[in-house]
């Protein structure tokens, strides 16, 4: 059997799910199994598995519509159930006079969500730019800028207007968003390991990067890295990023594809199919 490529997000939010990975402290006989992994942006990492470049990817919900013969790894998500605080539309005018929005590069399902937001609700008929994730060149252009991941944890939010995206979602939907979840090409599943549970090994890896000691270390590592205190790494890893795709959250998926559809932010929306661990198969939700 060859090592199964991982194709990964640099991204505070995915340290938890990486924690087996990258610490391999587990006596499970399901997690020993080898993996290469590569770390990109969210948008990078669809690529890899739409090339073929990876095996398994931790993809943006908005490109899971656009991958064929992918198969979702149950139960891990990057989702949130109130302000994620990492994804922000961040404007130097009041929301109904917002005209121009750069979208940051990296992004795929926060930049579908934002056309979503403005088609359904906060007005359509925008002019969006696609930008590099740097907030003063994408405002010295537009009257706003879309912002994900670690820079936008790291915005002066006192200095802008600033709205966040999940937040935005939950309190007009009432349901929570799904952001990111682990993926697999169903072409790579013949190298898999008849008695691996490809499944539990995501979803233990996870378990063990919430364990308390696990997340200090990462809030240690992940403050001095991106200097933020550890105040704030902590309560954005325990009380704004949601880790599991359960059912309020697939409920909240299938909505934001009927309305991306909809607005034609993506092009369609699509059935869930789920890694059936039992078949070595898929199984459709």
């Amino acid at each position: 059997m060859k090592r199964l490529r991982i194709s990964a997000i640099s991204y505070l939010n995915t340290a938890p799910l990486m924690w087996d990975f990258e610490h391999g402290k587990t006596s499970s006989a399901e997690a020993r199994l080898d993996f290469d992994i590569s770390y990109t942006i969210p948008s990078r990492c669809a690529v890899s598995l739409r090339e073929g470049s990876a095996d398994i990817g931790i993809i943006p919900a908005a490109a899971y519509t656009s991958i064929p013969a992918l198969a979702i790894l149950p139960g891990v998500a990057i989702a949130s159930r109130r302000a994620v605080r990492s994804i922000l539309l961040v404007s130097k005018v009041p929301l109904g006079k917002i005209q121009t929005v750069a979208l940051d590069t990296s992004s795929m399902t926060s930049v579908a969500l934002i056309k979503v937001l403005f088609a359904k609700w906060w007005g359509g008929n925008k002019i969006f730019t696609a930008m590099a994730p740097d907030i003063e060149q994408m405002l010295a252009m537009n009257d706003a800028g879309l912002v994900i991941g670690d820079p936008a944890l790291k915005i002066d939010r006192s200095r802008y207007i600033t709205y966040d995206l999940a937040e935005e979602w939950i309190r007009l939907t009432g349901k929570p968003f799904v952001f990111a979840f682990w993926a697999i090409r169903q072409a790579a599943l013949n190298d898999v390991r008849h008695d691996v549970d490809l499944a539990a090994v995501f979803q233990k890896s996870r378990d063990h990067g919430l364990l308390l000691e696990n997340l200090e270390h990462i809030t240690r590592e992940w403050a001095s890295r991106m200097e933020l205190s550890r105040e704030q790494v902590r309560s954005y890893l325990i009380e704004n990023i949601h880790y599991f795709l359960d059912a309020a959250c697939l409920d909240g998926l299938h909505l934001f594809y009927q309305y991306a559809h909809e607005c034609k932010a993506l092009t369609s929306a699509p059935a869930l199919h789920f890694l059936d661990v039992a078949k070595s198969a898929m199984m459709e939700f």
